[in-house]
């Protein structure tokens, strides 16, 4: 069966889909490109789809590259059988391929090849095939001082290495046996004595054991954790009975039983040792790095997931925005941007301890609001964050007259993007301290805009990651940049560098290339013009034309999400309807009653014609949903305010696979344990929450010293059942919070 073929099964789509999308993908198109403009040669993949097939296609051919290799290595070897090279063809995953290869893999020189290199291979396969034979007498015929085999008991054991390497060698027994290991292996991890003080956090597994197969993705990566910090030990074991049908399975496939024959005793202890030192041991890695890999995989996913809910988070919009970025000692950072982000003014006031200017500051402030008509007020949800949001609340309260609308946000990652070279260039003169506070500003009006200039692994949203595989993170993450960046579009005219770099087609030299070629000539009135950046040549034209929007342009068109090369088909239906630009675009009743069926044509079918219509309608619409905030409640400010039952407003900031986590106003944010979440079962948090998401919590439990909110978004269960139910969630919160 061809890949082609593999993955039109896998991902249950037609051998047809997956060709054409291959064929593009191997062009250089992008998966938003083929996504949004090549609907008829895919069939309407998804970029979702298509992110899954590039990825099975990638695994796919590298298992063919090292099939291809280890056919080769056989063949040199003169000894690849029809029915061997079959098996290799067939097989689908590198862990069996890997089986089959293992007894003509090139070793190091094992004990096994020693014992052949003295002579000791007939007597090993002599005593296996006849066991009616004595070990004792035969292999004394096989001492040979010159070889270093001295003994009878030194004859013995080489045979044994001999036999106990070609019974762990075995492709389809080592197939079964892992799986049967997998399915009754228990993990188990001690604490390393003298470590229980400095390991305080890893407690909960000091000694704790569970099912290798059902261990969750997070208690995975903390039992990892604590054991690569040298604070617990981890130990696959197997019950006896099972250990003994493992054994079982080695002996009926190499025919070995007990009939009191002279070398069944000698056979079945090869059989034994092969098992416990050779198989078991190899099982015991195997399966805790397919653990692990399961476990990253898992959570590499989660932070794409919550990646993408805050990337596509509402945008305030093109508002004039005051950044307070809060802090006590050394004050509260303030900058104004305006529409469209750019720095107006920064100053710095100390409304807090211990200076207690609170007056001076709300002064200063009120001054701001007024000369440059701000709108919106983004406070950043660190240090010292309640204590502003009140100083603001105050300020509002007394000059009604500013029509301010206050909203705290999240400053994870602000510190980063202040001490990155991308901000030292944008503000090489402003001071780092201030820098996070324009950030603050500017992803309250536009988050994507905005943290896209952050490495993703600094915003926060992920679930232990940095305990799993960078590269594959940092791959899957920029690829959910690229999505969500695509998916709205951006303004070529105003958009930065950063943000340009995650439109389909273009990289890190054009996107510069583009905003220099900006800066020195004007505003781009029309995409043609796009062509004359430098590096942007006609490939890279195509990948991105349709997500550079150009408001107010030359041509309407522009602005929109549909792509140049398709203009034509919008020309054709002003021509047969006989109407002008102005007088289709955003004409819903019109542009319903077309057919799209009506102006397909041989290069640009239905899917393309329906987007095209849709996009006529509204153009350049934004996916994002409508902008709302939370409303903290007034009077909770720290973890002392609350008290067990209150019914609190707050905000989603992180989904974990165990339940989501929940900012209440209080600088710590709270957890509600996946069986808190809803009133019936679920199998994933993301099924009911994302981030984001405003939500009514209930308190059920607050540990003040240990920092700790235990929630419930079960608002009607009575309090006895929810903190019993809550207990678990105390746990898993500790885990969590080794992520930091």
């Amino acid at each position: 069966m061809s890949i082609s073929q593999i993955i039109a099964t896998e991902l249950a789509i037609s051998l047809h889909q997956v060709t054409a999308a291959i064929e593009l993908l191997d062009g250089g198109a992008t998966v938003p490109f083929i996504s949004r403009y090549r609907k008829e040669a895919t069939g309407s993949l998804s970029d979702t789809q298509l992110r899954l097939l590039e990825e099975r296609l990638h695994y796919l051919r590298e298992l063919e590259d090292r099939r291809q290799t280890i056919l080769k290595s056989i063949t040199e070897q003169n000894k690849l059988t029809p029915e061997l090279e079959q098996a290799i063809l067939t097989v689908r995953d590198k862990s069996t391929l890997e089986d089959l290869y293992l007894p003509y893999k090139p070793k190091r020189r094992t004990k096994a090849q020693i014992a052949k290199e003295a002579g000791l291979e007939p007597l090993a396969m002599q005593l296996w095939h006849d066991p009616t034979l004595v070990p004792e007498q035969l292999a004394a015929q096989f001492i040979h001082p010159e070889k270093n085999i001295s003994s009878i008991a030194e004859a013995l054991e080489g045979a044994r290495y001999i036999l106990m390497e070609l019974f762990s060698e075995d492709a389809g027994l080592l197939g079964e046996l892992r799986d049967e290991v997998w399915e009754h292996g228990i993990l188990k991890s001690e604490v390393i004595k003298g470590k229980e003080a400095t390991g305080d956090k890893f407690k909960d597994y000091f000694a704790y054991q569970e099912p290798i197969k059902k261990i969750p993705s997070h208690r995975a990566l903390a039992l990892f954790r604590g054991q690569r910090e040298d604070v617990i030990s981890l130990t696959l074991v197997l019950e006896e009975d099972k250990s003994h049908h493992c054994l079982q399975q080695i002996l009926q496939r190499f025919h070995i039983q007990d009939q009191k024959r002279p070398a069944d005793v000698w056979l079945l202890e090869s059989a034994r040792w092969a098992w416990q030192i050779r198989l078991f041991s190899k099982f015991e890695t195997e399966l805790m790095m397919r653990l692990r890999e399961s476990a990253e995989e898992e959570a590499i996913q989660v932070f794409a997931n919550n990646l993408r809910h805050l990337l596509m988070a509402a945008p305030a919009g093109s508002r004039v925005t005051l950044g307070l970025d809060p802090g006590l000692r050394t004050g509260v950072k303030v900058v104004v941007v305006d529409e469209t982000g750019k720095l107006l003014t920064h100053t710095v006031i100390y409304p807090h301890a211990p200076r207690h200017e609170w007056n001076e500051s709300i002064t200063t402030l009120v001054k701001l609001c007024a000369h440059f008509h701000v709108q919106l007020v983004s406070i950043g949800n660190g240090t010292a964050s309640r204590e502003t949001d009140k100083l603001v609340l105050e300020l509002k309260k007394h000059h009604p007259e500013l029509k301010l609308t206050p909203i705290v946000v999240s400053e994870a990652g602000a510190s980063v993007y202040s001490a990155s070279e991308l901000a030292a260039k944008e503000f090489p003169e402003l001071d780092v301290s201030y820098r996070g506070a324009v950030s603050i500003a500017r992803r309250l009006q536009d988050p994507l805009a905005e943290l896209v200039k952050i490495e993703p692994k600094s915003i926060g949203v992920g679930q232990y990651q940095h305990d799993v595989n960078q590269v594959k993170l940092s791959r899957t993450l920029r690829a959910v940049m690229e999505d969500c960046v695509n998916a709205v579009g951006v303004d070529v005219n105003t958009a930065s560098a950063p943000l340009l770099m995650c439109i389909a087609g273009l990289n890190e030299t054009i996107a510069n290339n583009l905003v220099a070629y900006r800066d020195a000539h004007g505003a781009f009135k029309n995409r043609q013009q796009l062509k004359k950046v430098p590096r942007l040549g006609e490939k890279a034209f195509e990948q991105a034309a349709g997500f550079l929007r150009i408001v107010n342009g030359d041509n309407p068109l522009d602005a929109s999400a549909v792509h140049p090369e398709a203009y034509p088909v919008v020309e054709r239906i002003l021509s047969q309807q006989q109407k002008v630009m102005k007088e289709i675009v955003g004409n819903t009743r019109l542009l319903k009653s077309l057919k799209a069926a009506d102006y397909t044509d041989e290069r640009f079918g239905l899917p393309t014609v329906v987007d095209i219509l849709s996009e006529l309608d509204k153009p350049g619409r934004d996916p994002r949903p409508e902008f709302k905030t939370a409303a903290f409640k007034e009077g909770i400010e720290t973890l002392e305010d609350l008290r067990v039952d209150m019914i609190l407003e707050g905000v989603i900031t992180n989904v974990a696979n165990f339940g989501a986590f929940v900012d209440i106003g209080v600088h710590q944010d709270g957890l509600v344990h996946i069986s808190m979440l809803a009133n019936h079962f679920i199998k994933d948090p993301h099924e009911v929450v994302k981030v984001g998401d405003i939500v009514k919590v209930k308190v059920v439990g607050v540990d003040v010293p240990r920092k700790r909110i235990q929630l419930s978004m079960r608002l009607t269960e009575k309090k006895a059942s929810a903190e019993k139910k809550g207990t678990f969630g105390n746990a898993l919160l500790a885990a969590f919070k080794m992520e930091t």
